[in-house]
C-alpha cells in the first residue's frame, strides 16, 4: 500500500491505520525536510517514523479495545515498519521509487486537488491494475475522474472490480459527525450517494424505566445516569469505561443505566441545503419592503378609496368611473373642474394634495428595494434576540461542509471567520447565515456572535490552539456552554477534556479529529470495498460498508442473526439479488439465509472490518 501526502495529517493517520489495523506493508511518500530537495533527509525520516509510531500505537490500541469491552474481534496486527520515500513532486520517478508498479493500492491525500489528479493519471499509466483512492474536495470533478479512470481500465481489458477508483473527501466524511456532535439529541448521520443513515443517542434511562429500542443498538456509550458526560473527551478511558461497539442483546440488558447509540430511522435523501430568501425567482414582500413603508402604502390606498366613495356620493356614477377620476386627479392628468360643482373642485384639490404625498412613498420604495438586493450579497449580522444557536468557528473546507449539514438539519447557526475571503463565506452569504468577520482571539468577536445565548460552540479551524482558546474564552462567558473541538492529537485532546471537566463539571466537552474520522474510510477503500461512511462513537469510529456476500466466506450460507459478531460487525441492511423491487431492506428477518448473489450493508468496528477485508488472517486475541 502506497500513501502519498506525507505532509498531511490524514496521510500519517492512514498509514498507521493500514499498518496497525490491517497489517499491510506501507510505503509513505513524504515531502523532503529541506524544502524541495530530492535527497533523503535522515532527520525528516526519523521524525516521520517517530510520528507514525505514536499514531500507530493509538490506532492499534483503539482497534483492539476501542469498544470499551475488549471484544474487538482480533488483536493488534504486527505489520512491517512503513518505508518512507521523500519526493518534492509526485511524478513518475517518485511513484516508481515508492513501488507503485507492484503495489496493490495507492492513496493520494494531498490537500491540493490538482496534485492528486496528476498523480492518479500517472499512477494509472504505470500500473493499470492499481486500486486508486483519491482525496478530492470537488464532488463533481471527483465523479468525472472516477468515470474517466474506470473507462481507461475497461479499455485496457482489465477487470474493473480489481482496478477500482474511489474518490473520497475528508471534509464530507467528517462533517456529519462534527455537526451532530455540537447538538444534543440530534441524529448522527452518514451520507453516501443519497443514502442517509441516522443514529440517535439515547440518554441513560432513569432507574426503573425501560429505554426505547430502535432497529439495532450500535453502541453502549460511556455516559451513565450518574455521569451524563461519560468519558466523551478521551480515547484512553480505560477500565471498560469507554464506549462498547456493536453489543449483543445480553450486553444491552446487562447495562440498563448506560446511554446507547441506536439506529432509529433509515431513508433516502437527496435534499440540498435550503436556499437563501433571494436565491429563487420571488422575494417575499415583508423582506423586500419595511413595515413603515407598507403602512404608508396602505394609508395611501385607504385615502384613494375614501376619495372614490366621496365622488360617488357627491357626483354619482359607477364606482369604477369614480375611482378612475380620482386616480387621474392624483396623477395630475385630469382637466381642472373650474365649471364643476364646489364638491367636485374640493375633491380634486384633495386628490392633488394626496398625489404630492405619493412621490416620496414611491421614492422610498425604490430605495428600500435597491438596498434589500444590495445587502443580499453582503453578510448578515446576527439578529437581536437570537438564542439557542450554534456558533461555528472556521469556514474553511471542513467548516463549509459542517455549515451545510447544520442548515440541512434546520439548526440556527452563527459563523465566525477571520478571513473575509474564506471558502465558506460564499455559502454563508447564499444561505443568509449570520456571520461575524474577526479574529476569535480578539475581545468582542464571540460576543458579537451572541455566545452568551448560544446552545453550543463548534470550533473547527485547522489550529488546535485557536480552537482551545475560543473554547476557554466561551466557557468564561458561559460556563455551561456545550463545546465541541476539532483536535488532532489524542493526548492533547485527553488533557483538554480532563482540564475542562475539572473546571466545569456541569458542562459537556467533546473533541473530534478530522483525520481520525476520515482515515478508516480511506483505508477501507484501499482494501477494495465500498465504505458508505464513518459514524463517531465518542472518539471511536463505527464504519458502514456495502459488501458482496459472494466475496465474504464468513457471510455466505449463514443467517442474518448467525453472522452477527458482537464487537466486530453486524448486518443492518440487505439488497436481494432477485425480486421486482430494488433497494435496501432495513427490517430484516433474523433467520434469512444470506446467498452469494446478495449484497449487505454492515456496521463494523475498524478491527472487525479489517478482519473481513484482510488478505491474511489476523492474529487471534488472547
Amino acid at each position: 500500500m502506497v500513501v502519498c501526502g506525507g505532509g498531511e495529517a490524514l496521510a500519517h493517520r492512514l498509514a498507521a491505520e493500514l499498518r496497525g489495523v490491517y497489517g499491510e506493508q506501507v510505503v509513505l511518500v513524504v515531502p523532503p525536510a529541506g524544502g524541495g530537495e530530492r535527497s533523503p533527509s535522515p532527520t525528516g525520516r526519523a521524525r516521520t517514523t517517530a510520528l507514525l509510531g505514536r499514531i500507530t500505537a493509538v490506532v492499534s490500541r483503539t482497534a483492539g479495545n476501542g469498544n470499551g469491552s475488549g471484544t474487538g474481534g482480533g488483536g493488534e496486527a504486527e505489520g512491517p515498519v512503513p518505508r518512507t520515500v521523500e519526493a518534492a513532486e509526485i511524478g513518475d520517478d517518485a511513484l516508481i521509487e515508492a513501488g507503485v508498479p507492484q503495489a496493490g493500492a495507492l492513496a493520494l491525500v494531498h490537500d491540493d486537488d490538482e496534485t492528486n489528479i496528476r498523480a492518479a493519471l500517472a499512477a494509472r499509466r504505470l500500473n493499470p491494475r492499481l486500486r486508486l483512492v483519491i482525496r478530492l474536495y470537488n464532488r463533481k470533478l471527483g465523479q468525472h475522474l472516477e468515470e474517466l479512470l474506470d473507462q481507461a481500465a475497461a479499455v485496457a481489458g482489465l477487470d474493473t472490480t480489481d482496478a477500482t477508483v474511489t474518490v473520497l473527501s475528508d471534509a464530507d466524511t467528517a462533517a456529519p459527525a462534527l455537526a451532530a456532535t455540537a447538538v444534543a439529541g440530534t441524529s448522527k448521520v452518514v451520507h453516501a450517494d443519497g443514502l442517509l443513515l441516522r443514529a440517535v443517542e439515547r440518554t441513560p434511562p432513569e432507574p426503573g424505566d425501560v429505554a426505547p429500542r430502535g432497529l439495532a443498538t450500535l453502541a453502549l456509550l460511556s455516559a451513565t445516569a450518574n455521569d451524563p458526560a461519560g468519558a466523551e473527551g478521551s480515547d484512553e478511558a480505560g477500565g471498560g469505561a469507554g464506549p462498547r461497539l456493536l453489543p449483543d442483546d445480553d450486553a444491552v440488558a446487562a447495562a440498563p443505566g448506560r446511554g446507547a447509540l441506536v439506529l432509529e430511522a433509515v431513508s433516502y435523501s437527496g435534499s440540498a441545503p435550503p436556499p437563501g430568501f433571494l436565491a429563487g425567482r420571488g422575494v417575499p414582500l415583508r423582506q423586500l419592503f419595511s413595515r413603515r413603508l407598507r403602512w404608508s402604502v396602505a394609508g395611501f390606498a385607504a385615502a384613494v378609496l375614501g376619495l372614490a366613495i366621496a365622488s360617488i356620493v357627491t357626483a354619482g356614477g359607477s364606482p369604477l368611473h369614480a375611482t378612475y377620476l380620482t386616480l387621474l386627479d392624483l396623477f395630475s392628468i385630469n382637466d381642472p373642474a373650474t365649471e364643476g360643482p364646489m364638491s367636485r373642485q374640493i375633491l380634486q384639490l384633495l386628490a392633488g394634495l394626496i398625489g404630492l404625498l405619493l412621490l416620496p412613498i414611491l421614492f422610498a420604495a425604490v430605495l428600500e428595494a435597491l438596498g434589500t438586493f444590495r445587502t443580499a450579497s453582503s453578510l448578515r449580522r446576527p439578529p437581536r434576540g437570537l438564542s439557542g444557536h450554534v456558533v461555528l468557528l472556521g469556514l474553511g473546507k471542513i467548516g463549509t461542509r459542517v455549515l451545510a449539514r447544520l442548515r440541512e438539519l434546520d439548526i440556527p447557526v452563527v459563523c465566525v471567520e477571520a478571513d473575509p475571503e474564506a471558502r465558506g463565506i460564499s455559502l454563508a452569504r447564499r444561505l443568509r447565515v449570520p456571520t461575524v468577520i474577526g479574529d476569535v482571539t480578539e475581545e468582542g468577536v464571540l460576543e458579537a456572535a451572541k455566545i452568551h445565548r448560544a446552545h453550543a460552540l463548534l470550533a473547527v479551524t485547522s489550529a488546535d490552539t485557536i480552537n482551545l482558546e475560543a473554547a476557554l474564552y466561551a466557557r468564561s462567558v458561559r460556563p455551561d456552554l456545550r463545546v465541541a473541538l476539532r483536535l488532532y492529537d489524542d493526548a492533547f485532546a485527553t488533557a483538554v477534556y480532563r482540564t475542562l471537566r475539572a473546571a466545569h463539571p456541569g458542562a459537556l466537552t467533546r473533541s473530534r479529529s478530522v483525520s481520525t474520522l476520515a482515515a478508516p474510510a480511506f483505508a477501507g477503500a484501499m482494501m477494495g470495498r465500498q465504505i458508505l461512511g464513518a459514524l463517531p462513537v465518542e472518539r471511536s469510529v463505527l464504519l458502514f460498508a456495502a459488501l458482496d456476500v459472494s466475496l465474504q466466506p464468513q457471510l455466505t450460507g449463514r443467517t442474518v442473526a448467525g453472522v452477527f459478531r458482537p464487537g466486530a460487525w453486524r448486518v443492518v441492511a440487505l439488497e436481494r439479488s432477485s425480486g421486482a423491487e430494488s433497494g435496501l431492506e432495513w427490517d430484516l428477518d433474523p433467520q434469512y439465509v444470506l446467498r452469494p448473489q446478495d449484497r449487505v450493508v454492515l456496521a463494523a468496528t475498524r478491527q472487525g472490518l479489517a478482519e473481513l477485508l484482510a488478505r491474511r488472517p489476523l492474529p487471534a486475541r488472547p
